[in-house]
């Protein structure tokens, strides 16, 4: 049913694209400076009017849910109309945004009607042939492309002349020059092992993928993420891959408890250890992991584990290769990004996409459908916002007052783009998430549309992993300022949900150190044998749990967690460079560890599938009733309400309360989890399972009641009140 869906949206996207040329073709329309036909026949086509009253509405929520923007009213009814504008500009009011964005399924190579078709965009090539093995990588007429209008090129070769696994690439000529390029639209890009130069393939193997699990719905709100990246995933000492995965690290996902798997580095990159975020190919899913039914064979395991798939999407820049990728594709340096330094950005080496264009929304927003339509995905988490967001990428750039929000360093064009992915991915997916990483803090970008915001699902609390470090790195323990820790955590904007997370990838890369790591240190490699008492590992763990336990039971709507930090993984991430003599030894997990039964890693694994499963099963992350109950700086003592739980922390390194007393809702509370468990490493001084009755205060005339408690010192502990 998928399949002839999408044959038919392929049907029509290549019917309205050729309709479009023949009217152009017709009128002899010219061609605007920086625009294609395309776009000037959209652009000068009727236009309905803009709703302005939807977006006036839209606005008003939005200062509603937060009055401190009403002194930006203009610039936000600006933006909001652009987004409409540009839509109209886009759609011209005859198909819809999601069908619009369908260019995958009309360039790249395609066989169809017993023959291949190829179409790529180059508006400044002056000639453009298919080179390969199927033509013994030389030019040749049979396989010169031929101009169309709006810079299209195109080919139609019978059946025969590409085979299966072929490898192919585009050699374009334009005014004073030439180059061979791997086109956009690749959907399959593999390296050679020897010379190691990249190259397109085709890809039409005799027996296509069947689905096990289609039209996966996720049945869950608030996702509880497992961070992974494939190719270091596994424990050997070299690249992963899908099949590996799905073997041997998926079925820890799924017995860990979390709902939702966040793949890193999927879209092809030509460097191994850019970790993913130097984007080439953004249709071509990763060859050094396997082939494109390896990746949907994993994604259908998940689903049949219940899991959630969603990919890192990088449309925040692009890498600067000029063969591999997109810069100066046909001759140009602005034919997908911005002219002269603007369109590069110069600490990450890479290209800036110019959100302005056309046929640049064209190819970012169909990127945005073909994950979800080919491989069945059910989200994205959009990777470097904040970069997009500003001219100045927010370099060197503190956000401190809602002025640097609203001004001429915003790329509003970027902001109407994200908008509209947000728009295309709920339209083909309506239960897709959509994750925002900004650490600027711009006001809307989770908020929906229809409340003025740019329609991201949730955005990452970027704030509380740098507050961890530098409580760890700065502050004694026992001069933890527990007030400022509880602000941290909570500190979100009403009208837009949050995923909390301790540490994730960043923190286990080299050049930084996960939690476990800085509270530990060296005494991690020879000090966690489960017999052996040493104070540090002690304090470390005790910490590890606590500060994973009130990060999640404090997140506004979702958690999450990267491979193996679960456990404490006592080795940082650094891939294979000249600098470790291209070694793999730190590029990988070390699951060995957990699965000892002599080594204390187990306790923290053991200790986060619990908590993890207690957040879902009492749907911790759906309730926003978080309620602070006492916050005592002196006594490093947090208690706090969450749907039927109470929660008491004892950061306090040395001292323990032996009759704390809390005042509360009368009735019974049960003990459902101490992180002073011997099951997790602890000091075994509190009763799994538990009573507490409440008792009336004396003295009052009020009827209070409080609970008396046993805090002991460095636990967190979780209380159930059932009647």
């Amino acid at each position: 049913m998928l399949a002839e869906q999408v044959s038919i949206r392929k049907r029509n996207s290549i019917k309205r694209l050729t309709d479009r040329t023949r009217r152009l073709t017709a009128a002899k329309a010219p061609a605007m400076a920086g625009e294609s036909a395309c776009t000037v026949e959209l652009m000068t086509s009727h236009q309905p009017e803009i709703q302005h009253d939807q977006i006036k509405a839209a606005l008003q929520r939005l200062l509603n849910s937060d009055p401190y923007l009403e002194p930006y009213r203009d610039i936000i009814f600006r933006r909001l109309n652009n987004i409409a504008q540009t839509r109209q500009r886009l759609t011209g009011g005859h198909t819809s945004l999601a069908d619009f964005a369908s260019g995958h399924e009309y360039f790249g190579l395609h066989f169809e009607n017993d023959q291949w078709v190829f179409r790529e965009w180059a508006p400044n090539a002056t000639a453009v042939f298919l080179i390969g093995d199927m033509s013994g990588w030389q030019e040749k007429e049979d396989f010169a492309l031929k101009p169309c209008p709006d810079g299209v090129w195109e080919i139609q070769l019978p059946a025969e002349k590409l085979q299966h696994a072929a490898l192919y690439r585009l050699r374009v000529h334009w005014p004073g020059g030439q180059g061979d390029r791997i086109p956009a639209y690749a959907r399959r890009v593999v390296q050679d092992p020897r010379s190691l130069i990249f190259n397109a393939q085709v890809w039409r193997p005799q027996s296509p993928y069947r689905w096990q699990y289609n039209n996966f719905k996720r049945t869950f709100d608030a996702p509880l993420i497992y961070e992974v990246h494939i190719g270091m995933a596994q424990e050997e000492g070299k690249i992963g891959s899908y099949l590996e995965f799905s073997e041997h690290i998926l079925p820890r996902v799924a017995a860990s408890g979390y709902n939702t798997l966040q793949i890193m580095a999927i879209p092809e990159h030509p460097y191994y250890g850019s970790f993913g975020y130097q984007v080439s190919n953004f249709f071509a899913a990763s060859s050094r992991f396997g082939t494109p039914e390896d990746f949907k064979a994993l994604i259908d395991a998940a689903h049949g584990s219940g899991l959630a798939v969603i990919v890192d999407l990088i449309h925040s820049h692009s890498v600067s290769n000029e063969v591999e990728g997109l810069s100066r594709f046909d001759g140009t340096l602005y034919q997908y990004f911005h002219e002269g330094s603007r369109g590069l950005h110069e600490l990450w080496d890479s290209r800036c996409f110019d959100y302005g264009k056309y046929q640049v929304l064209h190819f970012l927003l169909s990127n945005c459908r073909f994950w979800l339509d080919e491989y069945q995905l059910d989200g994205f988490r959009f990777d470097g916002i904040t970069s997009m967001l500003y001219v100045h990428h927010g370099l060197s750039k503190a956000f401190t007052s809602y002025d640097d929000y609203f001004n001429d360093q915003v790329d509003e064009d970027a902001l109407v783009y994200l908008a509209l992915a947000n728009e295309v991915i709920h339209a083909v997916r309506p239960d897709a998430i959509s994750i925002a990483e900004d650490v600027s803090g711009m006001p809307g970008l989770a908020a929906a549309a229809d409340n003025g915001g740019f329609g991201f699902d949730f955005r990452f609390a970027m704030g509380v992993p740098d507050l961890w470090i530098k409580l760890i790195k700065e502050v004694s323990d026992e001069d933890w300022p527990l007030g400022h820790l509880w602000h941290e955590l909570t500190n979100r904007r009403s009208d837009e949900k949050t995923i909390s997370y301790a540490e994730s990838h960043d923190q286990a890369l080299v050049g930084d150190q996960s939690l476990i790591f800085r509270l530990i240190g060296a005494d991690m490699y020879d000090q966690m044998h489960v017999d052996f008492e040493n104070l540090k590992v002690d304090r470390g763990l005790a910490l590890q749990k606590m500060i994973r336990l009130i990060t999640l039971t404090t997140a506004g709507n979702g958690y999450l967690n990267f491979m193996g930090n679960e456990f404490g993984h006592p080795e940082w991430i650094d891939f294979p460079r000249e600098g470790n003599n291209w070694s793999y030894h730190y590029a990988r997990r070390q699951w060995h560890l957990v699965d000892d039964p002599n080594l204390k890693y187990q306790f923290l694994a053991c200790f986060d599938r619990d908590m993890i499963q207690m957040a879902a099963s009492h749907h911790l992350l759906d309730s926003d009733n978080l309620r602070l109950l006492y916050e005592y700086d002196d006594n490093k003592i947090i208690i706090f309400q969450r749907a039927d739980l109470l929660f008491a922390f004892n950061f306090h390194p040395q001292q323990s309360y032996p009759d704390y007393r809390i005042e509360t809702a009368p009735g019974a509370y049960r003990m459902l989890l101490s992180s002073d468990d011997p099951r997790y490493g602890g000091h075994g001084r509190l009763e799994i399972g538990q009573e507490h009755l409440t008792q009336p205060q004396k003295g009052t005339r009020a009827k209070t009641h409080f609970l008396s408690l046993y805090l002991p010192s460095r636990t967190g502990i979780i209380l159930e009140h059932f009647s």
